[in-house]
């Protein structure tokens, strides 16, 4: 039996968290979807079929590394993508 190997996002991967399986596909997800339109949260989670919670602590930890962010004023808030993703990751 052959695997297929899985392609994650490059700007899945977090720097200050355990990166685990599920967590890349989610976050794989999300940042796939955030590449063609800055949308809201709710917006995430019908068209990734995740879950509300899910996608909040996802889009929580991207922002906290500066992947993501939720541009300020009315609710509900629009994410988008900085272009920070692979600048912040540290080559050897």
């Amino acid at each position: 039996m052959v695997m297929a190997k899985l392609v994650f996002h490059p700007n899945a991967y977090l720097s200050e968290t355990r990166n685990v399986r599920q967590g890349l596909v989610s976050r794989t997800k999300i940042l796939r979807i955030l590449e063609r339109k800055s949308t809201t949260a709710k917006t995430l989670a019908g068209e990734s079929k995740l879950s509300y919670n899910v996608i909040l602590h996802h889009l929580r930890l991207l922002e906290g590394e500066k992947i993501v962010l939720r541009k300020k004023g009315k609710k509900p808030y629009f994410w988008e993508l900085t272009g920070m993703g692979q600048q912040r990751l540290k080559t050897i």
